[in-house]
């Protein structure tokens, strides 16, 4: 199921990765940036770090290794990464999230 129109309709962000393999839709403010990620291709993310991170998979999977310990994640499941801790993430085609960061400006805003 498709995130409603009035969410698709939020700006895109600049990510790291190309639109052929991820769509995102944001809403920003001075205290942080709230991310419905739709990931069109699997994705693999080496292990990075940033401030505070929350998030819950809507649907498919992810898996997230921190300290070498890998964990699956399936729908409904949340995460919740504290500031500095290294994670790497692999997110399997097909996979919607949304993911709520302590940073406002984590990703830029496309024009």
């Amino acid at each position: 199921m498709p995130y409603p129109a009035f969410i698709e309709a939020f700006p895109a962000l600049e990510l790291p990765l190309p639109d052929s393999a991820v769509r995102s839709h944001a809403i920003r403010s001075e205290a942080g940036l709230v991310v419905f990620f739709e990931f069109l291709e699997d994705v693999e993310l080496p292990p990075h770090s940033h401030l505070a991170q929350w998030g819950i998979l809507v649907a498919g999977e992810i898996a997230l290794t921190i300290d070498g310990a890998r964990r699956v994640y399936r729908p409904g499941e949340t995460w919740d990464l504290a500031a500095g801790v290294v994670h790497a993430v692999e997110v399997k085609a097909g996979s919607r999230a949304i993911d709520v960061f302590e940073e406002p400006d984590r990703y830029r805003l496309k024009p």
